[in-house]
């Protein structure tokens, strides 16, 4: 892995950190929508970071999540539980952000944060151990 794409991995997971200390605030204030796309997208730069290590890119959030279970959860990198919840985040983002009406609710989402560490964290393991291989 060149010092480029060292450098990007990096700087991903720098703003995965950034979008989960921002989403901390939003719950605290009561912007549940805008927390659910935090998490969302703090769990899309850990994914993106992690995908570097392969060598893979890309800006599509569809392909990118297709690229990540089948790269890391379906060979059992990573638990099937953070895949899963990758796409509830991204399902519900998709809604939070675009469809009118949409409120969600306190009890729904406080867990979120707690599972959107455990992704980042996950992640976080298997990019060290990336650095650490051949």
């Amino acid at each position: 892995m060149n010092e480029e794409a060292r450098s990007l991995i990096s700087h991903r997971l720098r703003r995965a950190h950034e979008a989960i200390d921002e989403a901390k605030i939003l719950f605290d204030a009561d912007h549940l929508n805008t927390y659910v796309n935090r998490l969302y997208y703090a769990c899309f730069y850990a994914a993106s970071a992690l995908l570097l290590t392969k060598d893979l890119s890309t800006a599509k959030h569809g392909r990118l999540r297709a690229l990540f279970h089948q790269e890391f959860v379906k060979p059992g990198l990573l638990p099937v539980k953070l895949g899963k919840h990758f796409d509830r985040l991204f399902d519900n983002r998709q809604k939070g952000d675009y469809e009118d009406f949409v409120q969600f609710k306190t009890e729904e989402v406080s867990g979120w944060l707690d599972d959107t560490s455990s992704f980042v964290d996950g992640v976080e393991i298997l990019i060290k151990n990336s650095f650490l291989g051949p």
